[in-house]
């Protein structure tokens, strides 16, 4: 069984910055994809960036240039550096692992993390 924790979330004055951290345990290969997602009140959860462990990265749109997501298949980590953060990027959250195993894909995901961007 995988299992997921972030840390590493708080309260940052605008323009700041804020590193989350992801400790994944458990079956997993580097051809798994884990990344981060978040959820805001009131919204759907969204994609922020992936890894897919071969060094192939995707972001959304409302974060390129600001965050960088960089993964240690070793260690079974992946962090989110965010930098320049405003309100918008208020939310919870959450590491993911994607795995596909015998043509089967699973989700595995943490409690999230809180982020809240104020001054």
């Amino acid at each position: 069984q995988v299992q997921v924790v972030e840390s590493g979330g708080g309260l940052v004055q605008p323009g700041g910055s804020l590193r989350l951290s992801c400790l994944a345990s458990g079956s997993i290969f580097n051809h798994d994809v884990m990344g981060w997602y978040r959820q805001a009140p009131g919204e759907q959860r969204e994609l922020v960036a992936t890894d897919n462990g071969d060094g192939t990265t995707k972001y959304a749109d409302f974060v390129k240039g600001r965050f960088t997501i960089s993964r240690d298949n070793t260690k079974l980590t992946v962090s989110l550096q965010m930098n320049s953060l405003t309100p918008e990027d208020t939310a919870v959250y959450y590491c993911n692992v994607n795995q596909w195993r015998w043509g089967v894909p699973s989700d595995y995901w943490g409690r999230g993390t809180q982020v809240t961007v104020s001054s």
